[in-house]
């Protein structure tokens, strides 16, 4: 039987075995092949933690991704974004996403001054959805990373 999926059970793991350990938590719980975290550098995305469910080393096209053709700029704009399936998604008209990220759904990490320091997400090359309870627990994840990978 696995752990809870409550943010009191991420915080443990967090304080027990940091950042690493508390991504897989994530991605654990989710169909997603991949959950990362991102650092916004100026028009570019850094990687910072990536979880891949195959277990296999982070592809060189994760490491940077230029911000205007990711769906990070949504999340910088929204405050969130979720998409099942990009490729059917009318919101995406007209923009170019990488076929990646074919689901993604993604919530902002803010710095003590409440600007956005990075994402954190879920995404995958299939389309898939997220349950609403793993995406609530996506977003109260993130001010928890936050505490371990924001300096003040």
């Amino acid at each position: 039987m696995g752990l809870p999926r409550t943010l009191q059970t991420l915080s443990s793991i967090l304080d027990a075995r940091g950042p690493s350990d508390g991504l897989a938590f994530l991605n654990d719980g989710v169909p997603h092949r991949y959950s990362a975290i991102y650092r916004l550098s100026g028009l570019t995305l850094k990687n910072v933690l990536l979880h891949d469910k195959t277990g296999r080393l982070r592809p060189e096209y994760l490491a940077a991704i230029p911000f205007d053709s990711s769906f990070c700029q949504f999340v910088v704009r929204d405050g969130q974004f979720r998409t099942d399936n990009s490729a059917a998604d009318t919101r995406l008209r007209g923009y170019s996403y990488p076929s990646i990220a074919l689901s993604y759904h993604s919530v902002p990490i803010l710095n003590p001054e409440g600007e956005i320091w990075g994402t954190l997400s879920h995404f995958d090359s299939a389309a898939l959805p997220l349950p609403e309870e793993e995406f609530e627990l996506l977003k109260g994840a993130a001010p928890l990373l936050a505490r371990f990978l924001v300096e003040p």
